[in-house]
């Protein structure tokens, strides 16, 4: 062969590899049965930076439009992405926050120093009633996350009846008078916060005997939420399950935290300034998420078979340096289209793992980390982010579709990970099926063979951009958001669709 036709053959090759490159997904929707959680889909707001002050509450007497202090944008946009659940105090916040601090009178409430952010002085205009309103406000449930590191057993315990008892007691007499005549219904209550690091400094043995002890005294018909392990500290995850689980009705959930950066923790890359080898080191960082889900699960289905206690990642997402000029502790960061990837991989590995993931919540909801909202004075950002958990929002209490799937690898020097990442549900006779294709530079031809259904219909939407690096910003028209997008009819379960490069697709049949 001489030299010419092998480089032309080469180049056929690797025209077509990269142009065609297929993905096969078999879907057998007649095999759902477990539910995926409609709180997957969550959120985290702490006390941080500018994601309560200025991002959710602006006060009554401010100029910018609001119901009750609670802005009017950030409302109309939360209840149209259909947010199920909500996280507060903290995060690091938590175990340093009493909350007597931020009940009764505002003028009446004293000060602190939010020594784990920024240092800033908060005056507690923010606290129990006013959180719980504003879940009323965009009809999502409430979590609260209680001070384990600094706080008391008793403390603990009050807060519980303070919000939840309808009995005669000092502490709903308290509520009473503070203008709450009846209870709440809050149902998530996490009993500390990193105690592995922030929340104390703890070993896993003393917090799992600590953790007994305040799961004791918090009484009700509550979910409780153990601090769980460090990322991939097996050894937590091991000795909490051990000594927590044999005490049945005290654990319902242990929570997991695991944040991508660009490498490392000390070298977290910039949020909006990268190329390719960042691209691709930000998301096959992000897919090592199923390997601590599948590692944990592994430890705690040999305490817990039947897997009544749930997996919550009750914080993830990208964690990248800050923006120029801005507080260093207020972690506000802008969000690309990289982002939006993140968050499509992150919750299709979620739904896959429904059957021990029971809830997540992405760090954080406005202004700081990997925020679905973004604001400025009175002008408000929705970002990538925040189009891919509108998107994704039909999985919430859907039933998992198993699925087969076939694709082939992108990679960028020695770096490689699976082109197409997705998950699959049915609710209500639709078939609902979401994909992210990681290669920003080739499209994705994805045979769809669905099994045991016959389905007439298809639609679908993309998120997707020119630049990997493109994001919403302030006074300017959108460069990500959420389209409509072409579909074929299916024929007898099959069906072929292109998906661009760098983009997350929603495709629902029917």
């Amino acid at each position: 062969m001489n030299k010419l036709k092998f480089t032309l053959i080469l180049l056929f090759t690797a025209f077509f590899s990269t142009s065609f490159a297929q993905t096969k997904l078999t879907l057998h929707p007649e095999e759902a049965e477990t539910q995926i959680n409609r709180e997957i889909y969550g959120h985290f707001a702490e006390h941080l930076g500018r994601c309560i002050y200025g991002g959710i509450y602006v006060g009554e007497d401010s100029e910018i439009p609001n119901i009750r202090g609670f802005r009017d944008d950030v409302i109309g946009a939360l209840k149209d992405m259909e947010i199920p659940l909500l996280r507060w105090p903290g995060g690091c916040f938590a175990d340093t926050y009493h909350w007597k601090d931020g009940i009764g009178p505002r003028e009446d409430r004293p000060t602190i120093v939010n020594v784990h952010w920024g240092g800033v002085t908060e005056d507690n205009s923010f606290g129990t009633h006013e959180f719980l309103d504003f879940c009323e406000l965009i009809e999502a449930e409430p979590y609260i996350n209680i001070n384990v590191g600094s706080g008391t057993v008793q403390e603990a315990s009050e807060w519980v009846e303070y919000v939840t008892s309808s009995n005669v007691s000092p502490m709903t007499d308290l509520r009473k008078k503070n203008g709450r005549e009846e209870p709440w219904e809050v149902k998530y209550w996490g009993i500390g916060n990193e105690n592995w690091g922030c929340g104390g400094n703890m070993t896993p043995e003393y917090y799992s005997d600590l953790y007994n002890r305040f799961a004791s005294y918090c009484r009700g018909d509550i979910y409780r939420i153990a601090g769980g392990p460090n990322v991939d500290d097996y050894n937590w995850m091991e000795v909490l399950m051990q000594k927590t689980s044999r005490h049945w009705g005290l654990v319902q959930g242990v929570s997991l935290h695991n944040y991508t950066f660009t490498n490392s923790w000390t070298n977290k890359g910039h949020a909006t300034d990268f190329g390719e080898r960042e691209w691709i080191s930000v998301l096959d960082n992000t897919l090592r998420i199923e390997t601590l889900i599948e590692r944990h699960s592994t430890i705690m289905d040999k305490y817990d078979p039947r897997k009544r206690i749930g997996l919550i990642v009750d914080e993830w997402g990208n964690w990248f340096n800050v923006e120029e000029g801005t507080n260093p502790g207020f972690l506000y960061q802008q969000n690309t289209l990289r982002d939006a990837m993140v968050a499509g991989i992150n919750l299709n590995i979620f739904n896959n793992h429904a059957d021990r993931v029971k809830m997540a919540n992405i760090a954080q909801m406005v202004n700081v980390l990997q925020a679905v909202i973004l604001t400025k004075e009175d002008e408000m950002v929705l970002t990538p982010t925040y189009y891919v958990f509108k998107m994704y929002s039909v999985h919430q209490d859907a039933t998992l579709v198993p699925m087969n799937l076939k694709t082939d690898d992108y990679s960028v020097e020695r770096r490689r990970v699976p082109s197409v990442n997705a998950s699959a549900s049915t609710k209500d006779g639709v078939l609902s099926v979401t994909l992210v294709n990681l290669n920003p530079n080739s499209s994705q031809s994805v045979e769809f063979n669905v099994t045991g259904n016959d389905y007439s219909s298809a639609s679908g939407q993309i998120v997707t951009a020119e630049n990997m690096n493109d994001y919403n910003d302030f006074g300017q028209d959108e460069k990500v958001t959420l389209k409509e997008m072409k579909v074929d009819t299916p024929i007898e379960g099959k069906l072929s669709l292109e998906i661009p490069a760098k983009s997350v697709v929603l495709v629902q049949l029917q």
